[in-house]
């Protein structure tokens, strides 16, 4: 039986889609991986890739990925909205077909110590493959971002699990280990005030007291005169894409905001859609079976 593994590898580089395209080059044509989509944002200035495949050929294209952004992405000159730590951000393995997250966790763990002994790029392991609990969230990890990481990574509590123990020079450092699906999602509010997408933000988000399995922050998006609150859906099957939605129209309606859309970054499983559809439509007894796409593949 064939093992597949999803790879969501995340980098600090969303304008210079010439630089894009030459990590991207790296999924391209390779014998066990498929490229199924990649994306980047100028406001954020990351790019986001999804790529599925056998664990070994996956861990080798996403290596060379790694060993391209570090040539061509330098951080010292590098801003943008999202919040990052290094050339590659963070690069999550997430089990897919006949794997275990065991052993998605045991490729990410040997991805992570090769990058850090032959790249010299300082790595951290976060959640399923986490080295101590506190090291498990991804937010923690990168508090402070590629500005604060010299200082972050002379505490002792912040030392690598692989690499050096300062920063590389124009690559920072990378976060990589195994997770479950995960949605990115950005919800778009009718205003240009930040405070308030923050606000939402702290109310919707686990960590603040909110929906567990949510994490998020507020953007402003300038070129769209706008503001969005970013999230990342880390359990669909237990905390819905249709509650959070409403509990951010709830909350938008209390500043007199109406909230004109959302937009999903990179895929998202079939089965969150269903459920939402269920939810608007009001659908009883409907289930994923009754997809017609999704019985042609299952024959």
């Amino acid at each position: 039986m064939n093992k597949i593994i999803e790879c969501v590898p995340n980098f600090s580089e969303g304008r210079d889609l010439d630089k894009v395209e030459k990590i991207v080059d790296c999924f391209r044509a390779k014998k066990g991986v498929k490229l199924l989509d990649y994306s980047s944002d100028p406001e954020y200035n990351r790019s986001v890739v999804t790529v599925v495949g056998e664990p070994e050929a996956l861990k080798e294209a996403v290596f060379q990925s790694v060993k391209k952004a570090i040539e061509v992405i330098d951080m010292n000159q590098q801003s943008g909205q999202h919040p990052r730590m290094g050339a590659v951000d963070v690069v999550p393995f997430i089990p897919v077909k006949n794997v275990t997250v065991e052993e998605a966790s045991e490729l990410a763990t040997a991805f992570g110590q090769r990058v850090g002994e032959e790249l010299n790029l300082p790595v951290y392991l976060y959640e399923k493959s986490a080295s101590a609990t506190y090291r498990s969230n991804l937010s923690k990890i990168r508090k402070g971002e590629y500005e604060g990481l010299t200082k972050k990574m002379e505490s002792p509590k912040w030392k690598p699990d692989f690499g050096g123990d300062k920063p590389h020079p124009t690559a920072g450092a990378v976060v990589t280990g195994a997770r479950e699906f995960l949605i990115a999602w950005n919800i778009n509010l009718a205003t240009t005030d930040l405070s308030i997408a923050d606000k939402i933000a702290k109310k919707i988000r686990h960590l603040s007291g909110g929906m567990r399995f949510t994490k998020a922050m507020g953007i402003e998006i300038k070129e769209r005169n706008m503001v969005q609150v970013s999230i990342n859906m880390t359990n669909f099957k237990k905390t819905s894409l249709y509650s959070v939605f409403e509990l951010v129209k709830i909350e938008a309606r209390r500043y007199g905001v109406n909230v004109t859309g959302s937009e999903v970054v990179g895929l998202m499983p079939l089965g969150a859609l269903v459920d939402t559809t269920e939810y608007y439509l009001g659908l009883e007894g409907f289930s994923i079976d009754q997809v017609l796409e999704y019985k042609l593949l299952e024959e």
